[in-house]
């Protein structure tokens, strides 16, 4: 093990107990936990009436509400961390050990990560395994795909907060930013995309290409791709992508391009914390 990785490992302990004394990892937990039982619960509420739903239905419902939870909890875990720190004179103290801020930011986002992605690779798998012996089908493509697409989500997101949490000084302003980068991820585009749907007679491509340029709306329709490959709720639009870019398309888009907002954010945070007063 290098002596960088050394450093890395004991940046990223300190993070993690910080994590867990503020309990932030109990409560993304939580959320996961209860957000699961809730969809469990309706289809079993269901199933009194038309047979049990399945537990691809569940996770397909759970997969879509984390479309909206997943990028609140990476911007609000990850959007205050570095102005805090900056604020309450911790980074300072941290810079003056044998750490470089890349070593620090590298164990700060490993941390926030970690701590969105592992519930979710625990609670998902344990969902397709109680599916298994409700309804004996095993729902493994549709949660890989799920899976995967979180992760990149987070990753997006992850990588958003700390481009706040370095760009903006000031805690309060900080919360601002992150509360308008959710609404302008989640809600916002969607109207505004609505609205121009009603406004003009856009293009299927059009639609589609405004739609993709949001990561939520990338992950979405991979998640549609996923659950039904006719895509027939979307009308027009789901006809031509069906016809033009496929299931396989979607799902690339949906992991790729949130993947490559995340990294881009990430590079940036990354550049602003070595150029700026850590006083």
């Amino acid at each position: 093990m290098t002596a960088r990785a050394v450093r890395i490992g004991a940046l990223a302990r300190l993070e993690l107990a910080d994590v867990r004394g503020s309990r932030w990892l109990a409560v993304c937990a939580g959320l996961y936990a209860v957000l699961a039982a809730s969809f469990v619960l309706i289809g079993l509420r269901e199933s009194e009436v038309v047979g049990f739903t399945g537990m691809t239905r569940v996770l397909g419902s759970l997969a879509h509400a984390l479309v909206v939870l997943l990028p609140l909890l990476a911007l609000a875990g990850t959007g205050l961390v570095v102005n805090r720190a900056r604020e309450g004179g911790a980074l300072e103290l941290l810079l003056s050990h044998p750490f470089t801020r890349g070593e620090y930011i590298v164990a700060v986002t490993l941390v926030r990560f970690g701590a969105l992605l592992v519930p979710l690779l625990v609670l998902l798998p344990g969902l397709a395994l109680a599916g298994g012996v409700a309804d004996r089908t095993l729902p493994w493509a549709f949660l890989v795909r799920t899976l995967a697409v979180s992760a990149t989500l987070i990753w997006a997101f992850v990588g958003i907060g700390l481009a706040i949490s370095t760009a903006v000084r000031e805690p309060a302003r900080a919360i601002v930013y992150v509360l308008a980068a959710w609404a302008l991820g989640v809600a916002l585009l969607d109207f505004g995309l609505i609205g121009a749907m009603l406004q003009w007679r856009l293009r299927p491509e059009a639609v589609f290409a405004l739609a993709a340029l949001n990561p939520v709306e990338s992950a979405r329709l991979a998640l549609l791709a996923g659950a039904d490959g006719s895509l027939e709720t979307l009308g027009p639009v789901g006809v031509f992508l069906v016809r033009q870019v496929g299931a396989g398309g979607l799902f690339a888009a949906g992991v790729i391009w949130p993947a490559a907002v995340g990294t881009l954010a990430w590079l940036l945070a990354w550049r602003r914390l070595n150029r700026m007063d850590v006083v």
